[in-house]
């Protein structure tokens, strides 16, 4: 799928999809119109997060989706059972990838759910 409607269907529902998992913990999320594509108040990301409160900056959110998972492969691989993994280039600050169980578990601590 390399775009037209069904890859935006897709993304959608995917959009869809996380805006509703932050629901579900009482976090006000919310979808970019049109996907970012427009550069919607200066960015050309997916979802907005607020886990600071509704009346807070949102976490700006960028979504990827891969029906087979390639390109999540080596990252799977890397994170294994971990919480968290850190990504770090030379002389860069280090990247953060967490697992939705880890995500929901920190929201949940900060919302006290």
């Amino acid at each position: 799928m390399t775009g037209g409607k069904a890859a935006r269907e897709k993304m959608g529902r995917s959009e869809r999809e996380i805006v509703n998992l932050h629901k579900a913990l009482g976090i006000k999320a919310e979808r970019v119109p049109l996907s970012g594509a427009t550069g919607y108040l200066g960015r050309h990301t997916d979802v907005d997060v607020y886990p600071f409160g509704a009346d807070r900056p949102p976490l700006v959110c960028e979504l990827k989706a891969r029906a087979d998972g390639k390109g999540f492969v080596l990252l799977k691989r890397w994170l294994s059972d971990a919480d968290v993994l850190f990504l770090r280039e030379d002389r860069q600050k280090p990247i953060v990838v967490l697992p939705w169980k880890t995500w929901e578990k920190m929201l949940k601590v900060l919302w006290k759910c």
